[in-house]
C-alpha cells in the first residue's frame, strides 16, 4: 500500500492547507445565494445534540454527523453511541450490533434482543449460524439514525427489546428541495486509502408541486481488503455493494391533512470465493468450513397513510404497511476446505444452504392530545400485526412467526416540570415450523408454539428551573422464541424474561460559563436482568448487566465545541448449577471525546479520540489490550465562487496507525485511513 500512502499523504496535506487558507476569506459568508439547502449549522452547540428533554436513553445521529463520519457501514455510525459494541463493523455482512451486551455475538450475527427498523419495517432478529447480521444496507440512503438503549421507550416498536432499538430513516426529497417546487440533483463521490475504495451516491429530488415529491437514490460502494496497524492485510474484508432507494409522498385535502407515502429500498452484493464464516470465528483450531459464492439481497418496501385532523386534537392517525426481505444465496466452492477434517462430506449441505426471510407488518397508530384536570396527555395507541416467514435451510429451520400486538404509551405532563409515562404492550405469538423441521423427541407441541405476554414500563422525569432534570424508569419485557429454536429441544421454547431499572439526571442551559455558550449533559445508570437465556448448547442461564452511560456537549459562541460520551459496565452470568462467571459481552469501559471549531457555515475542523479498556477476545485468542485511537475530520462548504454549493470532507482515521482490536470483533481494526468526500447539489 506504500504508493497509495504517498499519494494520499500528499493529497491530505494539500487539502488541509487549502481548507485552512480559505477559511478566513470566506468564514463570514452566508448560506449559498442560489438557495440550495445544505443543512443548518448552529454555532454554540456541539456536533451531536444530547437528548436532555426525555428520560429515555436516546441518541440521535443526524445528517451532518452521518456525512462527517464518512462511514462505509451503518454499524460504523452507531458504534459511536455509548453502550453500543460491534462484532465487525467494517463490512456490511458482518456488522453485528450489540447494545449493553445484548444482541450480536461472535458466532451468531443477530438475535431479537436488539430491534432494527428501516422506515418502520422490522429487519433482522433471526440467528444465522456464522453468517453475520441482517442489517445490510448503505449509510448514503439515510438522513437520521436513532438509537434507544434498553427497554424503556421500546414498546411502540416491538417486544423482547433488552438491548435497544436502532431506527433508520431514509432521505426525503424535501431534504434537498426545502419543500419548494423544483428539482435538485446531488452527487457525492468518496475515496479512501486503506482498503483502497470509492463510493458514488447520486440523488435526484423532484417536487413538481407543493404537495408532491419524489426521490431517487443510487449508491455504489467498492472497498478492497484493509490493512491493520501492523500493515497486515485482513483477508476478505473488502466488499462491493450497490443500493437504490425510490420514495414518494403526496399530501392532499383542503387543509393538507392527508398524506400518502411509498418507498422501495434495495442493497445487493455479489461475492465470489469468500469464507462461509463471515465473522471469522472458526479460524484456527484445525478446522475450516470452506469458501462460498454468496449473493446477498436486502429489500424493504412500505406504504404509509397519515391523517392529521386540523380541528381535532384527538385524531392524528397513521397506517403503515411494510415488507422486509433478506435473501442470502450460497454456493460451496468445491475443494476450498481441502486438508481440513470433514471437508466436503460434512460441509457441502451447510455451505450450499440458501437463507430467505420475509417480514410483513401492518401498524395502525393514533396519537391524541387532551387534558384531564391538571394533566395534559400525549397518548399513542396502536395495533400491530406481523407475519415472518423463514425458508428451510441447513442449520436454520424454516417456519412462520405470526404476532398480533396492542400497545399504549401515554406521556402525562403535570404542569411544566413533571412527566409520567406509563407504557403497555400485549402481544400474542403463533410460531410454527415447516414439515421438514424435526423438533426434539420430547416435543409436546408438535412443532407449534403459542405464547402471549403483557409487557410494560413506567418512567418519570422532573425538571427544575435551573435546567437540571432527574428521571427514573422500570421496564419489563419478554423475548418470545424465534424460528431458529424450533429444531432445538423444547426446553428452550420459553420466553426470556427481561427487567431493567434506570435512573439518572440531565442538565441543559445557555450562557453557563460565557455569553452565548450552551452546555448539555446526561448521566444514566441501568441495571438489566435477563433470565431463561438461550445460549449455544441449549443451556439456560441468567445474565445481569449494570452500568453507567454519559453524554455531554458544550459549545461556545465563537464556534468552539466539545462532545463527550462514554460507558462503563459490568456483567455476570449464572448457570443452573449455580456457577457464576463474567459475562464477557457486557460493554467494556470506553469513551470518545471530540474537540472542534466551526468557522460560521464555511469550515468545521474536529479531532476525536476514542479509548477503551483492555478486555478478552470473544474467539478465545487471548486478552486484548486497551487502546486510544485518534481521528481528524474537516468539512469545507464554500459560500461563493465556482465551488459554491459544494461540500468537501476530509478525514484521517487512526491517525497514528495504531494496532488494536475492539471488544467483540474477531479481527484487528483498520490502520491509518485517509478519506475524501466531495458533494455538490445542483
Amino acid at each position: 500500500m506504500g504508493k497509495y500512502q504517498k499519494g494520499w499523504r500528499l493529497l491530505s496535506t494539500v487539502s488541509v492547507l487549502g481548507l485552512l487558507a480559505s477559511a478566513n476569506s470566506v468564514a463570514a459568508q452566508d448560506i449559498a445565494e442560489d438557495g440550495d439547502f445544505l443543512g443548518t449549522i448552529e454555532l454554540g452547540a456541539g456536533k451531536r445534540e444530547v437528548q436532555t428533554d426525555t428520560g429515555v436513553p436516546l441518541t440521535v445521529i443526524n445528517q451532518e454527523e452521518i456525512d462527517d463520519r464518512q462511514a462505509a457501514t451503518i454499524a460504523q455510525l452507531v458504534e459511536s453511541v455509548p453502550g453500543v459494541t460491534l462484532v465487525n463493523g467494517t463490512t456490511p455482512q458482518s456488522s453485528g450490533i450489540s447494545i449493553r451486551g445484548f444482541g450480536a455475538d461472535g458466532t451468531y450475527g443477530a438475535n431479537p434482543r436488539v430491534l432494527i427498523t428501516i422506515d418502520g419495517a422490522t429487519t433482522g432478529g433471526e440467528e444465522i449460524y456464522r453468517i453475520g447480521n441482517q442489517l445490510f444496507t448503505d449509510p448514503a440512503l439515510y438522513r437520521e439514525i436513532s438509537v434507544i438503549r434498553g427497554t424503556v421507550g421500546s414498546y411502540e416498536y416491538g417486544s423482547g427489546v433488552v438491548g435497544g432499538v436502532v431506527q433508520l430513516e431514509t432521505k426525503d426529497a424535501s431534504d434537498f428541495t426545502g419543500g419548494e417546487i423544483g428539482t435538485r440533483f446531488r452527487q457525492t463521490l468518496e475515496a479512501q486509502s486503506n482498503g483502497t475504495g470509492w463510493a458514488s451516491s447520486s440523488i435526484l429530488a423532484v417536487q413538481p408541486t407543493e404537495d408532491l415529491e419524489f426521490l431517487l437514490n443510487y449508491t455504489v460502494r467498492d472497498n478492497d481488503s484493509y490493512e491493520d496497524g501492523d500493515g497486515v492485510e485482513t483477508a476478505n474484508s473488502g466488499f462491493r455493494n450497490y443500493s437504490y432507494l425510490a420514495k414518494g409522498r403526496y399530501t392532499f385535502g383542503n387543509s393538507r391533512e392527508h398524506a400518502l407515502s411509498a418507498w422501495y429500498n434495495v442493497t445487493h452484493s455479489d461475492d465470489n470465493s469468500v469464507p462461509y464464516d463471515i465473522l471469522g470465528a472458526s479460524s484456527g483450531g484445525g478446522f475450516y468450513f470452506g469458501d462460498v459464492d454468496r449473493i446477498t439481497d436486502s429489500r424493504t418496501a412500505g406504504l404509509r397513510y397519515e391523517f392529521d385532523a386540523v380541528d381535532n386534537d384527538l385524531i392524528h392517525f397513521e397506517a403503515t404497511l411494510t415488507y422486509a426481505e433478506q435473501d442470502i444465496d450460497s454456493t460451496y466452492v468445491v475443494g476450498s476446505c481441502a486438508g481440513f477434517p470433514g471437508c466436503d462430506a460434512s460441509v457441502s449441505d451447510l455451505l450450499n444452504a440458501d437463507h430467505n426471510y420475509k417480514t410483513t407488518k401492518l401498524q395502525l397508530k393514533n396519537t391524541s392530545y387532551f387534558d384531564t384536570g391538571v394533566a395534559s396527555h400525549d397518548l399513542r395507541l396502536g395495533l400491530e400485526i406481523t407475519n415472518r416467514e423463514r425458508l428451510d435451510a441447513n442449520s436454520a429451520p424454516g417456519g412462520t412467526d405470526r404476532r398480533v400486538a396492542l400497545f399504549a404509551v401515554d406521556d402525562i405532563q403535570f404542569g411544566d416540570r413533571f412527566t409520567l409515562t406509563p407504557a403497555l404492550r400485549y402481544e400474542t405469538q403463533d410460531l410454527k415450523g415447516t414439515d421438514t423441521v424435526s423438533p426434539g423427541a420430547t416435543d409436546p407441541y408438535n412443532g407449534e408454539i403459542k405464547n402471549d405476554a403483557l409487557m410494560g414500563g413506567l418512567s418519570a422525569r422532573y425538571e427544575f428551573d435551573s435546567g437540571f432534570a432527574v428521571f427514573a424508569s422500570a421496564a419489563y419485557t419478554e423475548v418470545l422464541p424465534i424460528i431458529d429454536r424450533l429444531d432445538k429441544d423444547p426446553s428452550v421454547w420459553v420466553p426470556e424474561i427481561g427487567t431493567t431499572y434506570e435512573a439518572g439526571f440531565s442538565y441543559q442551559n445557555q450562557d453557563v460559563f460565557t455569553s452565548g455558550d450552551q452546555l448539555a449533559f446526561k448521566v444514566n445508570y441501568y441495571d438489566t436482568n435477563l433470565s431463561d437465556v438461550r445460549v449455544a448448547g441449549d443451556v439456560l442461564t441468567q445474565v445481569d448487566v449494570d452500568g453507567f452511560e454519559v453524554e455531554a456537549s458544550y459549545g461556545m459562541a465563537n464556534g468552539l465545541y466539545f462532545d463527550l460520551n462514554g460507558t462503563v459496565a459490568d456483567g455476570e452470568q449464572r448457570r443452573p448449577d449455580g456457577t457464576v462467571s463474567e459475562y464477557t459481552l457486557a460493554p467494556v469501559g470506553s469513551a470518545a471525546l471530540t474537540v472542534g471549531k466551526r468557522f460560521n457555515d464555511t469550515l468545521d475542523l474536529s479531532w476525536e479520540v476514542v479509548a477503551a479498556e483492555s478486555t478478552n477476545a470473544i474467539n478465545g485468542s487471548g486478552p486484548l489490550p486497551g487502546y486510544g485511537v485518534n481521528n481528524l475530520r474537516a468539512t469545507f462548504r464554500p459560500q461563493n465562487g465556482m465551488l459554491e454549493g459544494t461540500e468537501i470532507r476530509f478525514g484521517v482515521e487512526n491517525v497514528f496507525d495504531k494496532q488494536y482490536q475492539t471488544q467483540l470483533s474477531t479481527r484487528a481494526a483498520a490502520g491509518r485511513n485517509f478519506k475524501l468526500t466531495v458533494s455538490k447539489t445542483f
